[in-house]
Formats: C-alpha cells, sequence, structure tokens
C-alpha cells in the first residue's frame, strides 16, 4: 500500500510517500481501507518534534479516517468486514497512521459511520468531535442555558463544538477571523458571530451578554487570549484551554475575583473509557444529523506537507483531509 512515512522528526517536507507493506491484524484489531484521512493541528506538532511521547521512527501520521472494514482479527465482536467506518486513532506498530490507504486499528478505535454521512465527513469527526464534546461536557459541565464562547470556532474542533452546545441549549458566540469564516459561525447555528481581528470584539462580547460575559469560554490559542478571557468570564466561569502555542502572562485576581476556573485537556490524557463514553454519546447526533461534519477542504494523500501548511494558517475553514 502507500502512505505517507516520516524518518525524521522537522518540516512538513520530511513527510514522504512511500510504498510499504499492507498491515495484517491482530487479535482484537481491524483493517480500514482509508477513504479520507483527517489533518489536525497535533499531527504536525509531532511531526515538527517529539511531542508527548513520540512515536518510533519511521512512522504514519494521523488519527482520523473515514473508510471500510477491510479485515478483521480474531475476538473482533461489534465491526465486520465491509462495515462503512470512522476511526478515532490508531494501533501503534511498525505501520500504523491513517495517511495511508490502509490504517491498523484497535477494535475499540473503530465506530460505525451513519450512510448520511461521506467518508470525507467521518474523516472530520475523531479529534474534532471527541475534543468538542470532552472540553464542553466532561471538563467544564456546560449546562443547558449557559452562554459559551468559542473562539477560533470556523476551525475542525470549533465547528463541533458550535454544534454540540447549539444541540444542548446553550447561548452560542463565536470567534473568526476572515469573512467566510464569520458566515460559517452563523450557518452552525451560533446566536452570535465575532469578529476576532477587531480590537473591540472583547467589548461586543460583553454588551451581548448584558455585561455578566460567557459562562464557559473553549479557548484554542491560549497564549494570545488566555490573559484576555479572565477580564470577560462571567462569575463562576470556566474556561477550557484546547490549544495553545507558547507561553502567556496571566493576572490570578481575574480569576479569583470571579471565582472562575481554569482548565486544561488534551486527548491523549484522556482514558479509554471516557473515550468510549464521548463515542457513543456522539453516535444519535451524528445518525439524526444534528451533527454534521464540515469538510474545508480536500487533498490527494502526496500533498501531505501543504496539508500540514495550510491547518496552521490563521483563517481556518473547516476540516482538511487527505484522500488516498
Amino acid at each position: 500500500m502507500k502512505a505517507i512515512r516520516v524518518h525524521e522528526f522537522g518540516p512538513p517536507e520530511v513527510m514522504k510517500l512511500e510504498n510499504v507493506p499492507d498491515p495484517k491484524p491482530g487479535t482484537g484489531q481491524v483493517v480500514v481501507r482509508v477513504h479520507a484521512a483527517g489533518v489536525n493541528p497535533v499531527d504536525t506538532y509531532i511531526r515538527s518534534a517529539p511531542y508527548g511521547t513520540p512515536p518510533p521512527l519511521p512512522y504514519t501520521p494521523g488519527g482520523d479516517a473515514g473508510g471500510v472494514v477491510a479485515a478483521i482479527g480474531k475476538g473482533v465482536r461489534n465491526i465486520k468486514f465491509g462495515d462503512r467506518v470512522y476511526i478515532g486513532g490508531t494501533a501503534a506498530g511498525p505501520v500504523f497512521g491513517a495517511y495511508a490507504e490502509l490504517a491498523l486499528c484497535a477494535e475499540q478505535q473503530v465506530h460505525h459511520l451513519p450512510d448520511n454521512l461521506s467518508f470525507a465527513q467521518g474523516a472530520a469527526i475523531g479529534v474534532p468531535y471527541a475534543t468538542a464534546y470532552r472540553a464542553l461536557f466532561q471538563k467544564a459541565q456546560a449546562k443547558r442555558g449557559e452562554t459559551v464562547l468559542v473562539h477560533g470556532a470556523s476551525g475542525g474542533v470549533g465547528t463541533a463544538a458550535l454544534q454540540l452546545a447549539v444541540a444542548h441549549g446553550m447561548c452560542v458566540i463565536g470567534t473568526a477571523g476572515t469573512e467566510r469564516g464569520l458566515q460559517h459561525v452563523r450557518d452552525q447555528g451560533a446566536h452570535n458571530a465575532l469578529d476576532h481581528r477587531l480590537p473591540g470584539y472583547l467589548d461586543e462580547l460583553m454588551k451581548l451578554t448584558d455585561g455578566r460575559g460567557p459562562d464557559v469560554i473553549l479557548e484554542m490559542l491560549a497564549n494570545v487570549n488566555l490573559g484576555k478571557d479572565l477580564t470577560v468570564l462571567a462569575n463562576r466561569g470556566r474556561v477550557v484551554v484546547i490549544g495553545s502555542r507558547g507561553n502567556v502572562e496571566i493576572n490570578p485576581r481575574d480569576l479569583m475575583r470571579r471565582d472562575a476556573i481554569i482548565l486544561g485537556m488534551m486527548l491523549l490524557s484522556v482514558s479509554a473509557e471516557e473515550i468510549s463514553s464521548i463515542h457513543d454519546a456522539l453516535a444519535a447526533g451524528l445518525a439524526d444529523g444534528t451533527l454534521k461534519p464540515f469538510v474545508g477542504q480536500e487533498m490527494p494523500l502526496a500533498d501531505a506537507p501543504r496539508a500540514h501548511e495550510a491547518v496552521m494558517k490563521p483563517g481556518a475553514y473547516g476540516k482538511i483531509v487527505l484522500i488516498p
């Protein structure tokens, strides 16, 4: 099969399309024929330098994909050959990762893809929707009727967060940095869309909330926004830090005065049981169309380096997927 391989950590150009042996499923494992692979910022962090527990070299990047079950190992009970599926993670080994024609997964990483969703949409589910669900409900304990501010709401995680929050009955405000992104935020059902390029957008936020501020803030770029978030947060509010690209300085008194909480999260730190419960919770919304993954751009698998550059640029718009 063809797969993207990384033989050294570094810039996007270290990713090369190569021929590698097809993976074979072991006990409790599933091989998925990938029709579309999702590109996530975390993929770029792992590729550029050791991140968390780095994979052994060489490796194939990617943990999200939509496809069809091509083979199953012994002991697999809930997945069968030919099933349409999406995956949230892949099995470790000499050949792994979703940037490939075939991906090797543990059965628990493979989930049924409803017929109303395309394979490209399936590739947009794993990291974005699991992250958004974890942030909103397992970390922030978001409640119906509360106000949530989603920073960077036009990207993959932001889109998922908007849809989940709207479905939960929250008052939803999203930010974006382009006119296309702002319209996308509105299209996802947000009650208000704010342009975070404008100096006074947080003043507008306070007007929209009658001076109270949001109860929950989902923060995609903490090194830029966290200090300011704490000045507009409602009393007993919660900020969930989903992404950051550097250090940040905050005034703890802003936090203290509001009796507020800063929460951090990373899917790599979530237990298997918690991940399983997340995907169980997402299933109904995906099946009935309440949750609609949005694909902003499709690229050939060989263009993985270009996709890694695009996913880190400002002006995110939906999910980027690679097509083998």
